[in-house]
């Protein structure tokens, strides 16, 4: 597929921007990473506590949730903190709700025993897709600290079902444009954005048309510019992770673990 014109950074409609994946970007957290999307830079961390919400206790299992925030200069303008306005904001609460559920389709709780690994996405530059780099760096911040779990012996069986990616597509004018920057989204007649593990489940979409009704035809063109894109950002997850945890086979679960075959593209 040629490059179009209407792309300002020259890419091909099916062209993921440029990957980046810093793991142990900070020095505290159990598991960190930073994940660049082109310009779109989020820190993620996963904290381990020996605690569970209470709704949980009792049942021998643990627990992954997320929190996100963009700082106040990390877009074009300054924009002002949630905490200082003393809420949550609907699109924040949405992302960390997400997030959570996201990493929890490919944690398997019940071997992490009664603990919470707390994930925190931190937009630092915005220039779109920030919600999806939030759940490729957060899944990797995760697998290494459950590398780190796992090496002191506080968990024994693989406790990762699969690995686990997202990215942004949309519509542009008449084109599908896969991994849209923050001036496309802001343009696009639909926004898509998609999650899905390396073995080809959906674990959620999210699609809106923005402008003017999309057809079935451009819905499907759209998914698969997107498994395109998740697969490739998953291979760089699996460079990441496979050089930085010397067993990471051993934390993911075999395909015996699933029911479903995942469904044939081709």
């Amino acid at each position: 597929m040629a490059a179009m014109p209407g792309r300002k950074d020259g890419r091909a409609p099916d062209e993921m921007r440029p990957i980046e994946i810093i793991p142990h970007f900070t020095m505290h957290a159990e598991g960190s990473v930073l994940i660049s999307t082109g310009k779109t830079r989020v820190l993620c961390t996963a904290s381990v506590e020996d605690r569970i919400p209470p709704f949980l206790r009792g049942q021998g299992q643990g627990w992954v949730t997320g929190e996100y925030g963009m700082l106040p200069r990390s877009t074009n303008t300054r924009i002002q903190r949630e905490a200082s306005k003393g809420r949550l904001g609907g699109r924040t609460q949405e992302i960390q709700r997400l997030i959570g559920r996201s990493l929890r389709s490919v944690v398997d709780l019940r071997r992490l025993g009664e603990r919470t690994i707390w994930v925190d996405c931190d937009v630092i530059q915005a220039d779109g897709g920030t919600r999806t780099a939030s759940i490729s760096g957060a899944f990797v911040a995760v697998a290494l600290a459950l590398g780190r779990m796992k090496e002191k012996g506080l968990i024994k069986e693989p406790p990762l079902y699969d690995y686990l990616g997202a990215v942004s597509v949309g519509m542009v004018g008449i084109e599908p444009r896969l991994d849209l920057d923050y001036s496309e989204d802001s343009s696009a007649d639909v926004d898509m954005n998609v999650v899905m593990t390396s073995r080809g489940f959906f674990v959620e979409v999210q699609g809106t048309a923005e402008k003017h009704p999309f057809s079935r035809k451009q819905m499907d063109d759209m998914m698969d510019l997107a498994s395109s894109g998740i697969e490739t950002m998953i291979d760089k997850q699996k460079e990441v992770l496979k050089a930085e945890i010397e067993d990471m086979d051993g934390l993911l679960q075999t395909l015996k673990s699933f029911t479903l075959a995942p469904v044939n593209r081709d």
